[in-house]
């Protein structure tokens, strides 16, 4: 029983000194065990390193799209600008997995939809799709909304404006041009201020024609009065009459363009009569104008990846978008929609 509790007061002594000995930082050798903790201070220090450096790779990386967005498309359902949109729409969510919610405000030529871009959160959730009929409608004094008011971040499209008829009524334009030298005929499209209107007022001034403007809320019943036989012909592109135009129903006979077009040679240009008309329809994006720089060009970039994809360049393609370039990047589309204002404004001025 003694030699029991001598031996255990033996171990309990030695455990003693061992543990005495490790607090001092000592391994069991007797040897220093600094070089240890320098090792541990320089693997943490290394870490926090690593991690700022991967921090601050994260933070240049893009966080657009968020995880939903609003697009608010300045025009109804079912024209060039609500297709745009739409198109974008479905890109966007399949390559950036996020959830978009389009809504069409067409009242007042669209003024509603820059009116609450312009007031809305600036945070690049709540994007503005327009047409050139933002910038008519501001020429024209009906757009409450002005360019200092949002920024625009990219134009898409530069579709060509076209001179579209019934051809039970003319078969070419020369007919169409000889006709309305002495009567009055009767043109369609979309909005009292829209590029539409401006395509009228413009080759009636150039050609000396009796051309009367009939403005319509949506480009469906446009093109329900030619087949009617109401007006005698509407201005737009020709992917907003393209099914009319396979089907023989509609013809385009003049378009404003420096060229003719591929798929339609035999069609004559503006510059086929020397009128310097070319203007056409532009659509783009637009976002509160206060929205910081750094965004805006988060999103510049989002929107040139969809632009630059197959499938976005196959739509334009099919839907004869692809004769012009479409693209201009946020300051270029800037400077050329204050150049646009201006000159319609001059235009408007001469009705």
């Amino acid at each position: 029983m003694l030699k029991r509790i001598m031996l255990g007061l033996i171990v309990f002594i030695g455990l003693v000194v061992m543990v005495g000995c490790g607090d001092n930082g000592e391994d069991a050798t007797g040897g220093n065990s600094d070089t240890s903790d320098n090792t541990d201070t320089e693997n943490t220090e290394g870490t926090s390193e690593d991690s700022d450096t991967a921090s601050s790779d994260n933070a240049e990386e893009s966080t657009y799209p968020p995880e939903s967005l609003e697009f608010l498309v300045a025009a109804g359902a079912g024209g060039g600008t609500d297709n745009f949109s739409r198109t974008v729409q479905s890109m966007m969510e399949e390559e950036y997995d996020t959830t978009i919610t389009v809504t069409n405000l067409p009242t007042s030529s669209g003024a509603l939809a820059h009116k609450r871009t312009a007031n809305g959160d600036a945070d690049g959730t709540t994007l503005d799709f327009s047409s050139t009929t933002m910038i008519t409608s501001l020429a024209a004094g009906q757009n409450p909304t002005g360019l200092d008011q949002v920024t625009p971040v990219a134009r898409f499209q530069s579709d060509i404006m076209t001179l579209i008829v019934n051809p039970d009524k003319y078969e070419n334009f020369d007919e169409f041009y000889e006709y309305a030298q002495n009567n009055k005929v009767t043109i369609g499209g979309t909005h009292a201020s829209s590029p539409d209107a401006m395509a009228n007022y413009s080759l009636k001034e150039a050609a000396g024609l009796n051309m009367e403007f009939i403005p319509y809320d949506e480009e469906g019943s446009v093109s329900s009065n030619i087949l009617s036989g109401n007006i005698d012909g509407m201005f737009g592109e020709i992917s907003s009459a393209q099914g009319y135009i396979e089907s023989g129903e509609m013809v385009p006979i003049l378009i404003f363009a420096e060229e003719r077009l591929e798929d339609f040679p035999d069609i004559p240009t503006t510059a086929d009569y020397g009128w310097d008309l070319t203007n056409g329809n532009e659509r783009g994006v637009f976002v509160s104008a206060d929205t910081p720089e750094e965004k805006v060009n988060e999103i510049e970039k989002t929107l040139k990846t969809i632009y630059d994809s197959e499938a976005y360049q196959e739509y334009a393609e099919k839907n004869y978008l692809d004769y012009r370039e479409g693209w201009l990047g946020s300051e270029e589309y800037a400077k050329k929609l204050e150049n646009d204002v201006e000159l319609y404004k001059g235009l408007l001025e001469n009705q």
